[in-house]
């Protein structure tokens, strides 16, 4: 699969001691989530959606052109040691912001 298609998606697995409660309040909680996923990636700081204690899903947006969003779905569940495995989906939606109207730089010569 290529890295750069809209339908390609990056996933990471982990697997914590820490119980499931505590890494869901890790990425639900903004003062928590932001040393790790800062909130001005985030394309809104709220979650797109959630179920809780098992999913949350934020838009995270380039701050730079093209201005690129893409989708991470975070994934937790108990894992068979008493701990969780935890999911890190990231997926290209390929969205853009709208380009300001001057920034094309070509100009109209006015008749004379």
């Amino acid at each position: 699969m290529k890295p750069d298609r809209p339908d390609a998606n990056l996933v990471l697995e982990f697997e914590f001691d820490a119980p499931p409660a505590k890494v869901w309040r890790a990425v639900t909680i903004p003062e928590l989530r932001e040393r790790w996923l800062p909130d001005c990636d985030l394309a809104g700081a709220e979650p797109e959606s959630s179920i809780p204690g098992e999913e949350v899903r934020y838009r995270l947006r380039d701050s730079e052109p093209p201005f690129r969003e893409s989708r991470v779905i975070f994934r937790i569940e108990p894992n068979e040691d008493g701990g969780t495995r935890f999911r890190i989906i990231q997926q290209d939606i390929g969205a853009k912001l709208p380009q300001p109207a001057n920034s094309n730089r070509c100009l109209m010569r006015a008749a004379a």
